[in-house]
């Protein structure tokens, strides 16, 4: 009777054993898994430190942090090396989509326009949309038109019944940016000539 009780006992004991031991592998591989790259790693909050080349991911939910350890920083993050950890910093801006710095975007996430390392909802005034980007690019700002010019055709001011005649606007040097986009600077139009050329000489047109 003894001896059955001790088998019996025995027989628990071993499935104790391999039943902890299925859940520690289990628990190895979770871990693993979730420590990918790190140097040091916690089973519950995920990576603490990484290997040098790689940047530690922060994000949170909740309550709970949680690390990993990255190649490249995703979306709306940007890497910084550092002499102890490399770190995947958040942008400012959430309508940053990728950000050089903390506060200075590249690219701006759907229904924002970049412009000068920020987004917005519109181009800025005295900006337009680039075409093909979301980016707003400068608008120069031209001087007044002058006076039109005397209307020619062919370099000759008479003995045809129409010609043309033009004006221009300059821009300053300051109020042009490398880059910019600018309105029209000059302008023609049809004009009506002197069919007689002075001296009685006649040139139809």
């Amino acid at each position: 009777m003894l001896w059955i009780i001790f088998m019996l006992l025995l027989f628990i004991s071993s499935m104790e054993m391999l039943t902890q031991n299925r859940w520690k592998k289990q628990a190895s591989a979770g871990l693993l898994e979730n420590c990918t790259g790190c140097v040091l790693c916690s089973e519950d909050n995920g990576c603490i430190t990484c290997h040098q080349r790689l940047f530690l991911l922060i994000w949170r939910d909740g309550i709970r942090q949680y690390g990993m350890c990255v190649h490249t920083c995703p979306p709306g993050y940007f890497g910084v090396r550092g002499l102890e950890v490399n770190r995947c910093t958040k942008c400012r801006s959430p309508s940053c989509e990728s950000c050089f710095s903390r506060d200075f975007c590249m690219k701006c996430k759907d229904k924002f326009y970049l412009h000068k390392g920020q987004c917005f909802r519109q181009c800025p005034p005295s900006t337009t949309v680039q075409p093909g980007t979301r980016e707003c690019q400068e608008m120069c700002e031209p001087g007044p038109w002058s006076e039109w010019s005397t209307c020619t055709h062919e370099g000759r001011t008479c003995g045809c019944k129409w010609g043309l005649e033009t004006r221009v606007r300059e821009v300053a040097g300051a109020a042009k940016e490398e880059g910019a986009v600018c309105p029209a600077l000059l302008e023609t139009r049809r004009c009506r000539m002197r069919k007689h050329c002075p001296g009685g000489e006649h040139h139809t047109a």
